[in-house]
């Protein structure tokens, strides 16, 4: 059974197989890795069947089609719901793009740094070359007349590694104190400002959206071409998944505030994004997969290992596919199917995850070319939840996020 799981995932092994058989035995039951392979196979019968396809005479090509197709249907009627005229015009659809996030009923709250303390630390160290750009001699001129979410964003187009770097030990020195609440912002950047220092960016992801985790703000980066393919739900599902995140690190963050290298921590998680928030069974754990499996209980199974600080309401996620049904009913196609997929004959999965359908379709993307990065990122999440549904491992990694922080490794692990 492992094999299945370890194919679709191209894992190595035998670092795979021996971790899955740790996870088993930690949990004392056994099956949980053949469980999610069927469902995931049912889950393949039944969106092929969807899309009006036999599951026994279809080849790899054509699946691939159809998903894509579905995808162009879907844009459509998606863009047309919010009141869109041209699926591809890049000028008419993103301020309905964002105007439609931002009249959902979504909890955009997120504990992160202060305007102010951003400000601060700029005067700092004044980002010189943003300054020559926008045509200010001073930062604090720069400060007063330009928007500080975008300016924020800005550093990353137009500092260069070196200042980026000395900038992130300034940044070590942020206390907790420096952090507040406040809704997630979502910043259409000036074109005219900024698509030129933002093009390197935009050829290299191959999308225009980002995010500042520690600011709390997801950004349209400005672009040259005027149309891009399918930019709706190209769009749409990064906002939302990015919505999660910087939720997701929020949290984290407010975990966090209680250490005494709290700086440190937000500079390291930023950087290197380290998934070693816990360990089970000797297998270390993402914060994303634990949240994400908090976050699903009702709020009187709210663990006490979080509080003082971080409440069920920080926890509370919905997948992009979820929020995208709330615009339009007939997305249901794409629910709980982000870590579905099955191989095909060339080795590499065709998968049901709607960003990396709707990725390849906006993008072009041949079969022999299609994306599954976040599909495997999805599946790799789901077998971890799984593993963490079984009680014994749950309250492992309750003991490791008590805010008594023991280390993991003085925790019992079964040796494979």
């Amino acid at each position: 059974m492992a094999k299945v799981l370890r194919d679709l995932l191209d894992a190595e092994e035998p670092i795979f197989s021996l971790g899955l058989q740790q996870l088993e035995r930690a949990s004392g039951q056994r099956g949980t890795d053949a469980r999610l392979i069927g469902e995931i196979a049912e889950k393949v019968h039944q969106g092929k069947r969807a899309l009006g396809l036999d599951s026994s005479d279809t080849t790899d090509k054509e699946l691939y089609g159809a998903l894509l197709s579905r995808v162009k249907d879907d844009n459509d009627r998606v863009t047309q719901l919010i009141g869109g005229s041209d699926a591809d015009d890049v000028t008419e659809m993103v301020p309905k793009i964002i105007a439609a996030v931002e009249s959902m009923k979504i909890d955009r709250s997120c504990w992160v740094l202060k305007r102010s303390v951003a400000k601060r630390l700029l005067k700092t160290m004044p980002p010189k070359r943003l300054m020559d750009h926008l045509g200010y001699r001073s930062v604090d001129s720069m400060l007063k007349h330009e928007n500080i979410d975008e300016v924020y964003t800005a550093l990353r187009f137009s500092e260069g590694g070196e200042w980026l770097n000395k900038y992130n030990e300034l940044f070590k020195t942020v206390k907790p104190s420096d952090f507040e609440t406040r809704d997630i912002s979502i910043v259409i950047m000036d074109h005219k400002k900024y698509v030129d220092i933002a093009e390197h960016f935009v050829e290299k992801k191959l999308h225009n959206i980002t995010h500042t985790k520690e600011m709390g703000v997801i950004v349209v980066v400005p672009m040259h071409a005027s149309r891009m393919k399918g930019i709706t739900l190209k769009s749409l599902p990064l906002i939302f998944h990015y919505i999660n995140e910087i939720r997701l690190y929020s949290a984290f963050f407010k975990l966090k505030q209680v250490e005494k290298n709290f700086g440190e921590t937000v500079v390291q998680t930023l950087i290197a994004d380290p998934g070693n928030a816990a360990q089970m069974a000797g297998q270390y754990v993402h914060w994303r997969v634990i949240q994400r499996y908090f976050g699903k209980m009702r709020d009187e199974n709210h663990p006490e290992a979080f509080q003082p600080h971080v409440h069920p309401e920080d926890l509370h996620w919905r997948r992009a596919e979820e929020m995208l049904v709330l615009l339009d009913p007939e997305m249901k196609y794409w629910t709980d199917m982000d870590y579905v997929g099955e191989m095909a004959e060339d080795g590499l999965p065709i998968t049901f995850n709607l960003m990396d359908v709707s990725l390849a379709y906006s993008n072009s993307e041949p079969y022999e070319s299609r994306y599954v990065y976040h599909f495997r990122e999805s599946l790799w999440n789901e077998i971890f939840m799984r593993y963490m549904g079984h009680k014994n491992l749950e309250d492992q990694i309750l003991k490791q996020l008590d805010n008594d922080m023991i280390a993991p490794e003085d925790l019992k692990v079964d040796k494979p």
